[in-house]
């Protein structure tokens, strides 16, 4: 992986040279002076200024690669509420990611500013004072446009995680490089232009109301004054925010800055994810662990994981020379370590999600049914709660002059009486003897082992303890009443409707990969396993897909599992995750009937539980 990302960093600084020359283009383009334009733009291309800021945003280029590499993932972490998703923009590695991200929108928007020129050039000026004296004054225009770098910076770094833009999938269909990133080019561009144009909005209605607070700090760390001539207009207000010069180079910076991103984002995922040939077996032993089988087992990257399952996909469906070697035996022994390794690494992840669906449903199910009751009971608990404590704070108030058991025998047929209290205040024999056979001589034993007062005392500790507990229960049940009718608490904790399903779903990739293999390997094995090495564990592969089967099948009975994800906003990040739920059941019943169309009745011959071979005998009708 970390040559992969070295080539497509290097691919992204080969890229930039373009990119900003086209940049100064449209940044000092004029249309009443094309000619003088773009002999000025030559001239500032083989500047030493601009050849300086070209090595800069190099620099910003690699920082960024590392930046994919390092928080870049197979498997999207899917927020299932809103809580939960505050909670990963509010992580401590998401903090140091976003101060990175503003720290190179600064770099980039340095360097437009040196590029446009002009009043952008320098963040300080000479300028005159009423009394004619010259002074150091503050140049806004260059100050506004660091400022929006950083935002730039700062906001695609919370939108990469809201939309989940470090997340790599993998095409179905396989292309070469210059093809997929040929395609993704327009995408690239309108994303970039959209979402620049979103940001520079959000960012201007944020200087508006706040700008003056970076003007001052600028002003007094580096001893600058504010010029406050007639003619130089504040930026943070109506007027100086309607220059649509200034909105223009706000935008085609913010622009270029994301679309330099978004390039090297885009060239990381088709380097990453682009398809590798494991060894199905190797005649060295030091090679032995960049086998498939070895990476399959093996305790390794997920991406490794994720190439390896690819590449069984597809040596399964379009390598008949790799499929032997799979179907191999070992030399000396005669044992299928190959196809042995492959099918236990393919169905122990297919039981791994078999397991998590039956815990889901079963969890979901649970939920419902103690939702279901404690609806029409919280008020009643509510109110028993209170009756008992009221009950039992009366009962403290005991003289110390009354008899043992006077203070403590409520009326208990009192309708007021909770059953909780009179199970509370029932006589209990707590003398060492009780519960045994008691013989007359050990009856007729003349001294008690406590006196009237200790056991006064005992009883009340007892009834303050008692008190204590309902008193804390009775203020959580206080509390959740009260967090229950706040419209803000619910809306941060309540479940999002689709989010639990796409979770339960989020590796389902690896999945797919599994019984795309398993099913072409079984399917090939009729005709090209000579060793009958499939054979062996046929049951058991036909078992956990119809296990898994039932699984899927109970879970898009839920609400919200079987409907579509709505389509996503414009935007660089991946959703394809959402739909790989649909896809895995998809994936699932072909491969079931891979196998069933190539066997056929072959199969009746198979060991199987005879609930199985009802449902199996659904897919030999062709009835699933």
């Amino acid at each position: 992986s970390i040559v992969r990302t070295f080539s497509s960093n290097a691919w992204a600084v080969l890229l930039l040279l373009p990119i900003t020359a086209v940049f100064v283009i449209l940044s000092r383009f004029s249309l009443l002076h094309p000619i003088q334009t773009i002999s000025e733009c030559l001239s500032l291309l083989t500047s030493a200024s601009a050849i300086f800021s070209f090595i800069l945003l190099c620099g910003v280029i690699l920082m960024i690669g590392f930046l994919n590499l390092e928080y870049y993932t197979v498997i999207p972490a899917i927020a299932c509420s809103k809580i939960a998703l505050l909670g990963q923009l509010l992580h401590p590695r998401q903090f140091v990611n976003s101060l990175v991200h503003c720290i190179m929108g600064i770099i980039v928007a340095w360097c437009c500013a040196i590029t446009i020129g002009g009043r952008y050039e320098t963040l300080c000026y000479t300028c005159t004072q009423s009394d004619g004296s010259p002074q150091m004054c503050l140049n806004e225009f260059h100050l506004i446009l660091l400022l929006a770098g950083a935002f730039v910076g700062f906001s695609h770094s919370l939108l990469g995680v809201i939309y989940n833009m470090n997340y790599v999938s993998f095409h179905t269909v396989q292309q070469y490089k210059y093809l997929r990133f040929k395609g993704s080019l327009p995408l690239v561009v309108k994303c970039s232009a959209t979402q620049a144009l979103y940001s520079i909005r959000n960012y201007i209605v944020v200087y508006f109301f706040l700008g003056y607070i970076p003007k001052a700090w600028v002003c007094k760390t580096l001893n600058l004054h504010l010029n406050r001539s007639v003619t130089a207009q504040p930026l943070d207000s109506v007027a100086g925010l309607l220059d649509l010069s200034l909105l223009y180079h706000l935008w085609i910076s913010a622009t270029f800055q994301l679309f330099t991103w978004y390039i090297t984002l885009q060239l990381f995922r088709i380097f990453i994810t682009e398809a590798y040939s494991f060894p199905v077996q190797s005649s060295f032993t030091e090679d032995a662990h960049q086998c498939i089988s070895k990476v399959l087992t093996d305790k390794q990257p997920m991406i490794l994981k994720f190439l390896a399952l690819q590449d069984l996909a597809l040596l399964s469906q379009h390598s008949p020379s790799r499929r032997c070697e799979v179907f191999s035996l070992s030399q000396p022994g005669g044992h299928p370590h190959n196809w042995n390794a492959i099918s236990k690494e393919c169905l122990s992840l297919m039981t791994d999600l078999t397991q998590r669906l039956v815990a889901y449903h079963d969890t979901v199910a649970t939920n419902g049914r103690a939702k279901s009751l404690s609806t029409g009971s919280e008020r009643k608990t509510s109110s028993e709660t209170s009756g008992m404590l009221l009950q039992y704070i009366a009962l403290i108030h005991v003289s110390e002059d009354s008899p043992l058991t006077a203070p403590f025998t409520p009326d208990l047929d009192s309708p007021f009486a909770s059953p909780a209290l009179r199970r509370l205040t029932a006589p209990v024999d707590c003398s060492p003897w009780h519960g045994t056979v008691q013989s007359p001589h050990i009856m007729r034993r003349g001294p008690k082992l406590w006196s009237t007062s200790t056991g006064k005392r005992w009883l009340m500790e007892m009834t303050g303890h008692y008190m204590i507990q309902l008193i804390r229960l009775y203020q959580l049940l206080t509390v959740k009443n009260f967090l229950a009718k706040r419209v803000l608490i619910m809306y941060l904790f309540n479940k999002l409707p689709e989010a639990s399903s796409q979770a339960l779903f989020a590796d389902s990739q690896a999945h797919i990969w599994a019984l795309e293999g398993l099913s072409y390997l079984v399917q090939a094995s009729f005709s090209e396993d000579h060793f009958g090495v499939v054979q062996t564990t046929l049951p058991s592969i036909l078992s956990c897909m119809l296990v898994l089967q039932e699984a899927v099948d109970r879970h898009f009975k839920l609400p919200h599992a079987s409907s579509k994800p709505i389509k996503s906003t414009i935007s660089m990040g991946d959703s394809s995750y959402k739909t790989l739920r649909f896809a895995l059941r998809a994936t699932l019943k072909t491969a079931i009937y891979r196998i069933t169309a190539t066997f056929g009745d072959h199969l009746k011959a198979v060991q199987l539980s005879a609930e199985h071979r009802k449902r199996l005998q659904h897919f030999l009708e062709y009835k699933e």
